[in-house]
């Protein structure tokens, strides 16, 4: 009987094979599209889960708030390690790492710039899964100095890497590190991204407010995570009150599972991922499906009045509506299958421009063939079912006398259920198309909005030597000799990373008094030409002058942000202290000069108020140059020689600041591609099943289209009548949509603290865009039956 079933399938396949490959085309479409974004989805919620203990690992976070500032940090004071250690038995074991242990790593002749190595406690290899290949995991960082190279820098290094431990190898300042170990290089799904990894000294302390490493434990087993981070609420009166003062403080525990998709906190140790893009992703794909899923039942009920006949014979010789149902399920079955090799096929062909576009490294299998391959059999199935449930149920519904006589009668409401199918398949894609262009105008406005300063043809390098940080005016003069170079400056922070300094300062109020109590301010250093070289504006008073003393330690620059927040009508000479060292002291410097407010941060970030201060030689790490138009090339080799002059081993690594700022928007650049390509594909589907429809709209009016033709109705007439049912509903989908549109796109703009207006035409251009494709869709198969001779239309049946 099976069999039977699906010798009727392919030969209703081979019958009817335009809307058989309409059909498994649209299907082939959606479940490659679904396949993709699962490949992608299960990549994301797969980071960290390789740790062997990663269900009991967390790391530390913390956020306080002030009447007068806040903070929500990933990051800690070195104390709190052993504080914690020492105090709560639930935990087992604590780690540190910082990621200030990068630069030019040299042995003999080879220098190698690694930015990405972390200084950190032996107690890594006891939290982490992190395998040695050689060497001993549990001696390896115990003492200081010492170095675990990753797999993939020891061959750098050493040719081959089981020749890397016992060398020793030279950082900054011809700092000696032994090799220890040399372990697998990080896998790509974790957050922790190094290519060594250092020891930090075994005295390392610094100051309860300098959160400058972050903190990891490892809970014991059997330890419930939320009640132990109750008992969290005791650790601030004991260390941090007599350090903080009154504060709304809190302690967190943040699951390592969790950190990747989760986790927006400052100063994160590497770029994460977004829950929110998974879930936008997963939800398009979703809808991908399900336009296709649309296809399948419209052109299917479509098609059922060529099949009435055959319906009313099976049940007048005693076929029982089950084995119909079985019938049209074993052909919804079959073509779910054809549906799903032909999609395998196009993930296989899209996979290499889907991981460009991803930023990743897919494969088509997941874990192992095996479990693919049976994920997806269960999957087409399921499609399967869903496809034909309903035409399987209502094609075995009609009565045999009916059927015999080619009637349908009044057992479906087919028509109307296949319009209301039509307009939610236009309206998904109808807010695709409209989503798609306020994700690029947003992303358009953001790379061109004004910053308060140029970032246009200003470069950035970092200098990694203290000796050369001190000869910063001497690499200022010789580079700005050249005519190549524009204007030179130094400063401690890179703009367009999201990574600037905060401190706690004592601000002046308008009425002359000096609080108690420390309010959070953005802070960072920077010398007397970073205005001009950035063209930010100077607003009030002036610059710092670099050879000057008191500038030195006693004048600062503001910004509106700051003077407004303090609420000063006169904020030259107002007083600010900083603290100096650990103890509390503290040295008052004064406001000499007010600069407009800017971008230091990405347009996700509201402009917050800022203190800059002149660099002591150790912060001049950063340096700034702008170029001359149209020059860059000359500019660079010109900048690289010079350098070399002062760092003859150095390999500078230029940044523009244009391309920071363009960096932080990837995320939302990868939604607008990926969101972009599924709008495009929600077209191609929809298109392809109104295509279907319209063809069998055409074929089942033919006697009526040479009736009217005869009556002496134009090609144009024949069209309109055709096309303008079809086009209606294009416009209720465009009315539906527009409003979820509009929804949807203001919840996304939430991320972004300066929008670009939500304009009405771009919400007008998509309906316009769907419904001009809808209508050249259904002209062609209306003009095709216009244009038939009504002679050969009145002799069809």
């Amino acid at each position: 009987m099976l069999l039977n079933y699906f010798k009727i399938a392919f030969r209703n396949f081979r019958n009817q094979r335009m809307f058989s490959s309409l059909n498994i085309f649209g299907l082939a479409i959606g479940m490659a599209a679904v396949w993709l974004m699962v490949l992608y989805v299960a990549d994301e919620l797969s980071y960290d889960r390789f740790h062997e203990k990663a269900d009991r690992i967390y790391r530390v976070t913390h956020e306080a708030k002030w009447p007068t500032g806040s903070f929500n940090l990933a990051r800690t004071s070195a104390p709190y390690a052993v504080a914690m250690q020492n105090d709560y038995p639930e935990i087992e074991k604590t780690v540190r790492i910082s990621s200030e242990g990068g630069g030019t790593i040299r042995f003999a002749e080879k220098a190698i710039e690694a930015g990405d190595i972390f200084f950190t406690d032996p107690s890594i290899f006891d939290v982490f899964t992190f395998p040695m290949l050689y060497g001993d995991r549990v001696t390896a960082l115990q003492g200081s100095q010492k170095i675990v190279l990753s797999k993939s820098l020891a061959e750098k290094l050493f040719g081959k890497a089981s020749d890397a431990v016992g060398k020793t190898v030279l950082f900054s300042n011809n700092f000696p590190n032994t090799v220890t170990g040399v372990m697998a290089d990080a896998p790509i799904n974790s957050h922790l991204h190094f290519e060594a990894l250092r020891s930090l000294p075994e005295d390392y302390t610094a100051g309860w407010q300098e959160s400058d490493v972050y903190t990891y434990i490892l809970l014991k087993n059997g330890v419930d995570a939320a009640k132990f981070e109750q008992k969290l609420a005791g650790f601030f009166p004991k260390y941090l009150k007599k350090e903080i003062g009154n504060a709304a403080y809190k302690m967190s525990l943040q699951p390592l599972t969790s950190i990747h998709l989760h986790s927006d906190l400052e100063y994160e140790i590497s770029a994460n991922g977004n829950i929110d893009t998974i879930y936008i992703f997963s939800v398009v794909a979703a809808l991908i499906l399900i336009i296709a899923c649309i296809n399948y039942i419209n052109l299917y009920t479509a098609r059922s009045m060529k099949r009435v006949r055959e319906v009313g014979v099976r049940k007048a010789v005693g076929s029982k509506r089950t084995q119909l149902v079985a019938q049209f399920l074993t052909e919804s079955f079959s073509m779910t299958i054809l549906a799903g090799l032909t999609g395998a096929l196009l993930v296989k062909i899209a996979l290499p421009f889907f991981n460009e576009l991803s930023n990743k490294s897919l494969t088509m299998s997941y874990h192992n063939g095996w479990s693919t391959a049976l994920a997806a059999i269960a999957f087409m199935l399921v499609i399967g079912l869903v496809s034909g449930i309903y035409p399987a149920f209502m094609l075995s519904g009609f009565r045999p006398v009916t059927a015999l006589k080619g009637q349908i009668g009044n057992q479906i409401g087919g028509a109307q259920f296949r319009k209301s199918l039509v307009v939610f398949q236009f309206a998904i894609t109808v807010v695709m198309i409209a989503c798609s262009g306020i994700v690029y105008r947003q992303l358009y406005y953001v790379n061109h909005k004004d910053l308060g300063f140029n970032k246009e043809q200003v470069l950035t390098f970092h200098i990694d030597k203290n000796e050369v940080r001190n000869q910063i005016n001497a690499i200022k003069e010789k580079l700005t000799r050249s005519p190549l170079i524009e204007s030179v400056a130094a400063a401690s922070n890179p703009l367009g990373n999201n990574f600037l300094g905060s401190g706690g300062l004592l601000i002046e109020s308008e009425t002359g008094e000096m609080p108690s109590s420390t309010q959070i301010v953005k802070k960072f250093s920077a010398d007397g030409d970073y205005i001009k070289t950035l063209e930010i504006k100077l607003l009030q008073g002036r610059t710092f002058h670099d050879d000057s003393p008191a500038d030195q330690t006693a004048a600062l620059l503001v910004n509106e942000a700051l003077v407004k927040k303090q609420g000063w009508s006169d904020p030259l000479g107002k007083r600010i202290k900083y603290f100096i060292d650990e103890k509390g002291n503290t040295k008052e410097a004064k406001v000499i000069g007010v600069v407009a407010d800017f971008h230091a941060y990405s347009l996700q970030h509201k402009i917050e108020p800022l203190v800059i201060q002149l660099p002591l030689p150790a912060d001049k790490d950063n340096v700034y140059v702008r170029i001359q138009r149209g020059k860059t090339r000359e500019a660079l080799a010109y900048i690289s020689n010079a350098y070399k002059q002062f760092d003859p081993e150095a390999k500078l690594d230029f940044n523009f600041l244009d391309e920071n700022f363009a960096k932080q928007y990837q995320a939302e650049q990868k939604q607008g591609s990926v969101l972009l390509s599924f709008a495009v594909l929600a077209v191609v589907i929809a298109c392809l099943g109104l295509f279907g429809l319209a063809a069998f709209a055409a074929e089942a009016r033919t006697k009526e289209i040479g009736v009217r033709k005869v009556l002496g109705a134009s090609v144009q007439n024949v069209v309109l009548l055709l096309s303008g049912d079809f086009l209606k509903l294009i416009a209720i989908a465009i009315v539906i949509s527009i409003p979820v549109a509009v929804y949807a796109m203001q919840e996304w703009l939430k991320n972004f603290e300066y929008q670009a207006d939500l304009s009405w035409w771009v919400f007008a251009l998509a309906g316009f865009i769907a419904l001009v494709i809808a209508l050249l869709t259904v002209s062609f198969q209306a003009v095709k039956a216009a244009l038939v001779n009504p002679v050969e239309s009145l002799k069809s049946e």
